[in-house]
């Protein structure tokens, strides 16, 4: 059961909307949940990945998503806990900012749900929380109580709208959001810029090639990328070798035995506890029976075009 684009009504449905950057969007459906993306506009799109709008009809509902980058979520409707991998629950609160994940999150929502969501790259974090992004590794936040009150204003007017006005929920998400980007100095840019190269390199990317390539050492390297990204380079090169890897065997058909000797992993075994760990599926899943969420957010490739090399694959 790959993800394959369709226009049959209820199945998987890629629709692209080529109108402007704006409006730029890829919708999908899977049984009782809905996902439709937004691509950021131009000059954001260095700071923030896709906006989504993510529904779900039924009054019980629990998946797993994979290992990301920061989430930004307003609580339309609906709520939830989230199950960390490392055992840690948490309740969502209703501007949540989920910080960086390092595997497999599963998530269990009480109600039919409505969400809209962001996800953030490094610049976008540090305009929007401005911490080390380790310290909320794994772990949310409350934006609403630990930002201000313009995060609770922004839930009250996104709640006043439905799914119809789901492009004036952009739009106004992202002049929002549009303000509270912050100049980043060239130097970080060109940091994040080889870093974001490096962690979308084919194979395993090693560690020397990026210490080459910033002329950094690994100890100050490793103290940028929890900063900035939320781990140390080993761990984000793990993570970024396993999301490239599920992308290609959900969306690309390929082959996860050939991926195995082509990815820079010791053996099949090491491989599928890569996989599962990251993703929250085994390879074979992914091929035969992935989970609706999962085929969903692997449609935020579809947004490529000139967005950040990292949004890619967040």
């Amino acid at each position: 059961m790959g993800l394959h684009p369709s226009n049959e009504p209820g199945s998987n449905v890629a629709l692209p909307d080529a109108r402007g950057p704006l409006s730029y969007t890829v919708a999908a459906a899977q049984g009782p949940v809905r996902l439709r993306y937004f691509a950021p506009p131009e000059h954001l799109r260095a700071y923030f990945g896709s906006l989504y709008l993510f529904t779900v009809t039924a009054d019980q509902y629990s998946d797993a998503t994979r290992a990301d980058v920061p989430q930004l979520r307003f609580m339309l409707a609906g709520g939830g806990n989230y199950h960390f991998q490392d055992g840690a629950v948490m309740a969502t609160p209703q501007v949540c900012l989920l910080g960086p994940t390092m595997g497999a999150t599963r998530f269990a929502l009480e109600g039919q749900a409505r969400v809209l969501g962001i996800s953030l790259l490094p610049a976008g974090w540090m305009s929007l929380h401005g911490g080390d992004a380790n310290i909320l590794a794994d772990r949310l936040c409350d934006m609403a109580t630990d930002r201000g009150s313009a995060y609770a204003s922004l839930l009250d007017r996104l709640r006043k709208m439905d799914d119809s006005q789901a492009e004036e929920m952009a739009a106004l998400c992202w002049k929002e959001l549009g303000r509270l980007t912050k100049p980043v100095r060239k130097a970080t840019w060109a940091l994040l810029g080889a870093v974001d190269a490096w962690l979308m390199d084919e194979g395993s990317p090693r560690i020397e090639a990026l210490v080459e390539t910033t002329e950094l050492s690994p100890r100050q390297l490793a103290r940028l990328t929890n900063k900035y990204y939320g781990a140390p380079p080993k761990l984000l090169a793990r993570k970024y070798r396993a999301l490239r890897c599920s992308a290609r065997i959900a969306l690309d058909g390929e082959s996860w035995q050939q991926l195995c000797d082509e990815g820079g992993f010791y053996d099949q075994s090491h491989f599928i506890r890569e996989i599962k760990h990251f993703i929250g599926l085994t390879p074979h899943q992914l091929q035969t029976e992935p989970s609706a969420v999962a085929q969903l957010t692997l449609l935020r490739r579809s947004l490529g075009g000139d967005v950040a090399v990292l949004n890619r694959l967040s």
